[in-house]
């Protein structure tokens, strides 16, 4: 029975690893739109048998990411400008009452340490996307876990993700003002400010949304 539950483990730590590099590889664009994802290929990329790949891709298909081309073959998704604006609706909704919760919770060194990665990263004549992302993925994950709320939590990290290619490489001038958002998202939180935390997240999450909307109409 040990040996079957190590084995079992062992299963979905694999399918989990797939998941995880599959996953990033969308966003970071190296699997680009309308890419077609080979178990067996990709199952030799990452060293290890197919049927964790496929578990894998199934899920990024439950979650969206992924479409069947015909009904058979597993592409990387475009999403659509539509998909976009709802999935900012909905976040705009789920972390303004995170922020509201999270107000006066989250612990001040933690904001500190934020606000300061916020500055070094402003000082930056040419950012980088990456850090930019981590930063931003800092402040917003804090905020999640800080409502003391999992499920909230968790429903915030997956949207996330789909609107996460839209980051400074995409929308480059959001850099400055939206870090500057994020300053002022900072000071409510210390200052126990619920109703203003939320505002403050809410208007962030609506100045993305206009901004990308900006950009595809520019196409």
């Amino acid at each position: 029975m040990n040996d079957k539950y190590s084995s079992d483990e062992n299963d979905r730590n694999l399918s989990r690893k797939a998941y995880d590099t599959i996953l990033q590889m969308i966003i970071n664009r190296e699997l680009p739109i309308n890419s077609v994802l080979q178990e067996r290929k990709l199952a030799e990329l990452l060293d290890i048998s197919r049927t964790p790949v496929r578990n894998a891709l199934t899920r990024l298909e439950n979650e969206g990411f992924i479409v069947r081309n015909g009904g058979r073959t597993p592409v990387v998704k475009e999403f659509s400008i539509q998909e976009l604006v709802e999935t900012l609706h909905i976040r705009r909704t789920l972390e303004g009452e995170a922020a509201r919760l999270a107000a006066g919770r989250v612990p001040a060194a933690m904001l500190d340490e934020i606000e300061a990665e916020i500055n070094a990263l402003l000082a930056h004549e040419i950012p980088d996307p990456n850090e930019d992302w981590a930063v931003d993925a800092r402040l917003h994950d804090a905020i999640a876990h800080y409502s003391g709320n999992q499920l909230l939590k968790e429903y915030i990290q997956a949207l996330r993700l789909k609107t996460r290619m839209f980051n400074s490489r995409q929308v480059p001038e959001r850099f400055v003002i939206g870090h500057n958002e994020h300053l002022a998202i900072i000071a409510a939180l210390r200052e126990n400010q619920p109703a203003e935390a939320q505002r403050l997240l809410v208007v962030h999450i609506d100045n993305v949304r206009e901004s990308i909307i900006k950009r595809f109409s520019s196409f």
